[in-house]
């Protein structure tokens, strides 16, 4: 054996005890006739003392030992005389009689330690070094008890964890697919898939009645903090189930998380919230709900006066920051840059600061008297001391806009706690919505969601009232995971189909398996699926999921440490019968 003991298990129990140490050198210190080196491995941090006076020889190799270097080391340990409260070996240190370098290093292009001076590109082309770090590789392991948590409670549960194929077809809903070649069959494609959904149904038909499966996904999208092209899904399927059941039997999942891994009990259910709410009170399908500040539509009281900005507007609304009249002219004038911006989209900002002695002073003091002010910050709850923040314009657009100030507000008070977790379900989506550009309906969720029974009625007349039985698990912001009823029979799946714009002839061609399995006595079924890397990135207070996945890609999508995707052989491109046409700029 290389070691008896790891470098975060010996204590001052040990003392006295010969042990074999092995690890990588974090650091190394020379002290008068002394020489200590931190000895690093997965489990923590061990201090070696060589001691001139002892053994010179000893003394000069340990000083010859640079960062990174993989040593072994035989002694034994000794209580220390200075003490490192910080780390748990801190009462001990091992007084080397031996030592062996099992492997030098070259300078590392970066320190591994939790605050290193590594940017991002760097840290990436050298993620191997990068996940010796405590707080990079702390990430990974939270990623490991997530997933015995979540298999320790599905499988208790009666839930069978079964692979789906990794090469599928493409199917025409969703996200971009990556394609996979045939060499096999010239001419033709695989699909990576997006989700396992098609399977998942067709284990419920096959009569297995609950399905998990922690599973990789790839979807060709542009990137973003909490998307990478392949992540993790936690994707579970149940028989003979209605929507409450499902989310039962989920939301006491995400609570024997946090309770186990967090320390925190959630004793009471958690809200659900008709997505219809969300929109109208956060212009999100998401909301935070850790702080308040939500919409409040002022557009009757607004539209009273000769205001052309907001008399043109279909929607007036705006937010209450508490206690924040205090802000500078160029506080305000930051906040109307941040909502000019082109990712964001308002043409201005109108504020009003409720002053003491229940006076007004806003930017539209000329149009509005204090009366007229009076009356919004009544509507909106405010009192003095705090600042009302007013966008408008079209409704769906001044929601999203409000969206975006409340929550740069929430970050500026510090409302948006990563330390305190607010878990809601978002129900009642719509089952579609109208996309312009390919003048159809698409499906909210994907074409495999069952409306709700009440409005079924209206699924070829007025599509646009229908509400899907599907749900959404929402926390601080993220979309945590979601699911749906799903349809399990033949013609209410060719209605929905329809609604989309296939054909019998296209929903055959693409989905005949699904079609033909419903023949022959299809469960109804429903299910959710939890983003893993989503889960991992909110428990551990990250901002992007990349910093809980072991080897990320970077933002174009691209795997600097192995230079993925790169170009491939001439040969294999004709095995493949594929031939390159490059765009001529």
């Amino acid at each position: 054996m290389y070691r008896s003991h790891t470098c975060g298990e010996l204590r001052l129990s040990h003392v006295g005890t010969q042990v074999t140490l092995a690890g990588w050198v974090q650091r190394n210190r020379k002290l008068g006739g002394m020489t200590f080196v931190d000895l690093r491995d997965r489990y923590g941090i061990t201090q070696l003392a060589f001691d001139e006076a002892v053994n010179k020889e000893l003394n000069d190799q340990a000083q010859k030992l640079g960062r990174e270097f993989v040593v072994q080391v035989v002694g034994v340990v000794a209580e220390r005389s200075s003490k490192n409260n910080k780390i748990p070996t801190g009462d001990i240190e091992i007084v080397v009689e031996k030592l062996t370098v099992l492997n030098a290093s070259e300078v590392p292009p970066f320190t591994i330690e939790d605050e290193t001076d590594g940017g991002d590109d760097i840290r990436m082309k050298y993620r191997y070094l990068d996940l010796r770090r405590n707080v990079v590789r702390k990430n990974l392991e939270l990623r490991n008890q997530l997933s015995f948590e979540v298999r320790n409670y599905l499988i208790k549960n009666g839930f069978i964890e079964t692979e789906t194929p990794v090469l599928i077809n493409s199917t025409p809903e969703g996200a971009r697919d990556f394609i996979v070649p045939s060499r096999m069959n010239p001419g033709e494609f695989y699909a990576l898939p997006q989700s396992p959904q098609l399977f998942k149904q067709l284990l419920m038909v096959s009569g297995f009645d609950r399905y998990f499966q922690i599973v990789k996904c790839f979807r060709d999208e542009d990137l973003r903090a909490d998307r990478q092209p392949e992540f993790t899904q936690i994707d579970c399927e149940m028989s003979f189930v209605e929507q409450e059941y499902v989310l039962n039997m989920f939301e006491e999942l995400v609570k024997q998380v946090f309770r186990n891994i967090k320390g925190i009990d959630f004793k009471e259910p958690f809200l659900r919230m008709p997505y219809a709410e969300a929109m109208e009170f956060y212009g999100s399908d998401k909301p935070d709900i850790r702080f308040g500040m939500k919409f409040v539509d002022i557009t009757k009281e607004a539209q009273i006066r000769d205001f052309a900005v907001f008399n043109s507007a279909q929607y007036v609304a705006g937010i209450c920051a508490e206690g924040c009249a205090s802000y500078s002219r160029k506080e305000l004038d930051g906040l109307t840059d941040f909502v000019k911006r082109p990712q964001i989209g308002a043409k201005g900002l109108v504020y009003v600061k409720c002053e003491q002695g229940g006076t007004f002073k806003s930017s539209v003091d000329k149009f509005y008297s204090q009366e007229d002010l009076k009356s919004w910050a009544e509507k909106m709850n405010a009192k003095e001391g705090d600042l009302l923040l007013i966008l408008s314009g079209d409704k769906v657009a001044t929601q999203k806009q409000l969206c975006e100030l409340r929550l740069e507000m929430g970050e500026r008070l510090g409302l948006r706690d990563k330390n305190v977790f607010a878990p809601l379900w978002v129900v009642d989506f719509p089952l579609l919505e109208w996309d312009e550009e390919s003048g159809r309906f698409k499906a909210m969720h994907h074409p495999f969601t069952a409306p709700k029974p009440e409005d079924v009625q209206f699924i070829e007349t007025a599509p646009e009232k229908v509400r899907a039985n599907a749900y959404d698990m929402v926390l601080n912001g993220v979309e945590l995971g979601g699911g749906s009823v799903r349809i399990h029979n033949g013609e209410m799946q060719q209605k929905m189909f329809a609604c989309l714009g296939l054909s019998q002839e296209e929903a055959q061609s693409k989905f005949g398996y699904l079609l033909n399995a419903f023949k022959y006595g299809a469960p109804p079924h429903a299910g959710l699926a939890f983003g893993l890397d989503r889960f991992v990135a909110l428990l551990a207070g990250l901002d992007s999921i990349r910093d809980c996945i072991a080897f990320p890609k970077n933002n174009s999508g691209r795997d600097v440490m192995i230079n993925a995707p790169s170009i491939v052989d001439k040969e294999q491109l004709e095995e493949l019968n594929i031939a390159i046409k490059l765009e001529t700029k």
